[in-house]
């Protein structure tokens, strides 16, 4: 192996970061009002919006770069620690109840499940345990390796995102200050500036808001280009149940503007699968027909309809 960039726990370099920073103003936290703190608390989540918003051109690129690597069959893979791999791994498991897409959306996370519910925060420090983690998912050039931590120097996010490199993996390193070592060692950088927290170095607050927002942006956005939605109908949920049924005949319903009893005999004859209904209605054609379509158009539906309507 190459040199792979472990640093990150210089203490006079993290002392400088802005998400560690103390913010003079709030010396007196602990005597406010409670309104007011809860006024200070909203505003300050309007600035993660605004933070946000200014990287728009990266997220944009992200986007661009996880659906087509989805597209053309690979992964996406988070690496993350503390918060952020905590919502990394959150965003992955909702992918496959959400969109169908199962085992393509995955994270590794510093200190495994256990962790999600008992903070092992040491672990963030192993930046060996990071790659050997990555290694074990035998990462190819047709993935995409998110590495998110909020300070952009976590071991553990550098030694996967290192592994997942050198592997011939697309890389990109989601922090939240700027000229961060993950933003240097990954391929592509994504920084949202989020600056100091009301409670100092408590990167769950201001940082973890963006990371939330991000991550939300990166892969529902990745699935509407994938064509895992329908305008913004989820079509490839997996209903199983009570609730996702009843959100797959809603579905059917919104996209092909019949009744709930049409919809769900649509659904019916399409095996629960709202995204063969919806062609099915739409076209005029028996279910088998439409899942015939689904393939040739790659999923998309308007595609798929479109191809129905020119074969007439």
């Amino acid at each position: 192996m190459t040199n792979r960039p472990t640093a990150g726990t210089d203490p006079l370099a993290l002392d400088a970061l802005p998400t560690e920073a103390a913010r003079p103003e709030l010396a007196e936290l602990d005597t406010w009002a409670t309104s007011d703190a809860v006024r200070l608390f909203a505003d300050d989540q309007a600035a993660v919006v605004a933070a946000v918003r200014a990287a728009a051109k990266q997220i944009e690129g992200v986007v661009d770069t996880v659906a087509e690597r989805l597209r053309a069959g690979g992964r996406l893979i988070y690496v993350g620690a503390g918060t952020g791999g905590r919502l990394a791994a959150l965003d992955a498991a909702e992918i496959g109840p959400s969109f169908g897409l199962h085992g393509r959306v995955l994270a590794v996370f510093a200190g495994g499940v256990e962790a999600m519910a008992d903070g092992r925060e040491f672990y963030e420090d192993d930046a060996g345990q990071g790659a050997r983690e990555v290694h074990a998912l035998v990462p190819a050039e047709s993935d995409v390796v998110i590495g998110v931590s909020a300070s952009g120097r976590t071991p553990y996010v550098l030694g996967g995102v290192g592994a997942a490199r050198e592997a011939g993996a697309d890389t990109i390193g989601f922090a939240c200050v700027t000229g961060s070592p993950l933003a240097r060692l990954a391929r592509g950088a994504l920084e949202i500036d989020t600056g100091p927290e009301i409670i100092a170095g408590s990167t769950r607050l201001k940082a973890g808001s963006a990371q939330k927002i991000v991550l939300n942006m990166v892969s529902t956005m990745a699935m509407v280009r994938l064509g895992r939605t329908y305008g913004n109908q989820m079509v490839d949920v997996c209903a199983d149940n009570g609730k996702l049924r009843r959100r797959a005949l809603r579905a059917v319903a919104a996209a092909t503007g019949v009744g709930d009893e049409q919809a769900a005999a649509a659904l019916d004859r399409a095996g629960g699968r709202a995204k063969v209904a919806i062609v099915a209605e739409l076209a005029g054609v028996p279910s088998d027909r439409a899942v015939q379509l689904l393939v040739h158009a790659a999923g998309q539906v308007r595609l798929a309809v479109a191809l129905a309507a020119s074969s007439d």
